[in-house]
């Protein structure tokens, strides 16, 4: 789950951190009453959206008096901006967030995350902030360093200072530094986050260490123990397909291709996307039913699949375990009596009670194409379409 700048920075205080003042609002008129309270040379108007590159599309600017910033949030509310991480659709801002200016003299770039393959926590240091990171990793790798850490308690000043090397700081920016690592390593523990990112992290001509932005992600599994951040959930960021696919609890991913995919299993989910783009088209979702899914619940798989105006085909491939091939047929012919599935359909089974499965499937009287196995359900699927 993902959250807004305004609300990433209040987490990011709440533990310690550095961040400049700020304000949000929905409207103008509340944007442009509360700026008032804020102490500042300079207004810096930030669109809030969930997605990066805000500044190279027009979602951040400079402004120098209230009746600037009057006119520029009026420009910015409602807009739709247009980023490297939107899409071609876009974001329409329906939140504007205004902070007091940073006299910045070098900007750094730091993120928390995950490391799967090792069961550690890695923080990515560089000196190149406020530029995107995969850019800086692709032209100068040397300049980024990762610092993989044991999940304990505490992280040590040791860890601290491999991290905040790069930034080559002063004997007290050093302490502001590593003090700010502590604190994000403990909201990083303390929220289930997946990833916290600064960037840029800066040092101000006043040689303090502030956090210019942040982006925080947290563990969707782990939400029920923090219904604080549930309540920050922005639906208005969210695909329609996907809030209702998480109402049913289904893992769903909308994509960009013309095939609709469901299958019970994430890996089994991914070697049959995979297969769809061996055999030259590209999956529309990644759809987990989950093992143990109920009719209704594969009915409304379908149904979210079918929302989809891209899906031209669409390939059920179901391995019977706890998933039983009789429950995953019933629900897709519940689901053919209420819409109209007007695109081919290929159907895999193979498990648990597949003849049972196949059965219902053939006395139906949907138009559908049987397969043996999941090559052969990835080659007719895609003639299908063609």
């Amino acid at each position: 789950m993902n959250i807004h700048e305004h609300q990433a920075k209040q987490i990011l205080r709440k533990y310690g951190a550095v961040v400049p003042e700020g304000v949000f609002a929905f409207t103008v008129e509340d944007l442009i009453e509360k700026a008032k309270s804020l102490k500042t040379e300079k207004f810096v108007l930030k669109a809030q959206i969930h997605a990066g590159g805000r500044g190279k599309a027009g979602g951040v600017k400079i402004l120098n008096t209230i009746d600037e910033l009057n006119t520029a949030a009026k420009e910015l509310l409602g807009k739709i901006l247009v980023t490297h991480q939107t899409g071609p659709e876009g974001r329409e801002v329906k939140r504007l967030y205004v902070e007091e200016s940073s006299n910045i003299d070098k900007e750094f770039y730091l993120s928390c995350l995950v490391d799967r393959a090792s069961s550690k926590i890695a923080f990515i240091s560089s000196d190149q902030g406020g530029m995107d990171i995969e850019e800086v990793a692709d032209k100068t790798p040397e300049k980024i360093i990762t610092t993989k850490i044991e999940i304990t308690d505490e992280i040590s000043d040791v860890d601290c200072e491999k991290i905040i090397k790069i930034y080559d700081l002063t004997d007290d920016a050093k302490k502001q530094a590593t003090a700010l690592i502590k604190s994000v390593y403990n909201m990083f523990l303390g929220t289930d986050a997946n990833m916290v990112e600064v960037n840029p992290l800066i040092l101000t001509k006043e040689k303090n260490i502030i956090c210019l932005d942040a982006k925080v992600n947290f563990d969707s599994n782990a939400l029920f123990r923090h219904p604080e951040i549930i309540e920050l959930r922005d639906l208005n960021e969210e695909d329609p397909a996907e809030i209702e696919a998480s109402k049913h609890d289904l893992a769903y991913i909308k994509l960009d291709g013309s095939i609709g995919c469901m299958v019970n299993g994430a890996g089994l989910a991914m070697a049959t996307m995979d297969i769809i783009k061996l055999y030259g088209k590209e999956p529309a979702n990644f759809l987990d039913v989950g093992g143990g899914a109920s009719k209704e619940k594969v009915a409304a798989a379908l149904k979210i699949i079918l929302s989809d105006k891209n899906v031209k085909g669409i390939l059920i491939n179901i391995f019977g375990g706890i998933m039983r091939c009789d429950v995953l047929a019933q629900g897709v012919v519940d689901a053919a009596k209420e819409i109209n599935i007007s695109v081919p359909l290929v159907v895999r089974l193979a498990g648990t009670n597949f003849k049972e499965g196949k059965e219902i499937l053939d006395n139906s009287g949907l138009k559908l194409i049987s397969a043996e196995n999941l090559d052969d359900a990835a080659q007719k699927i895609v003639e299908a379409i063609k």
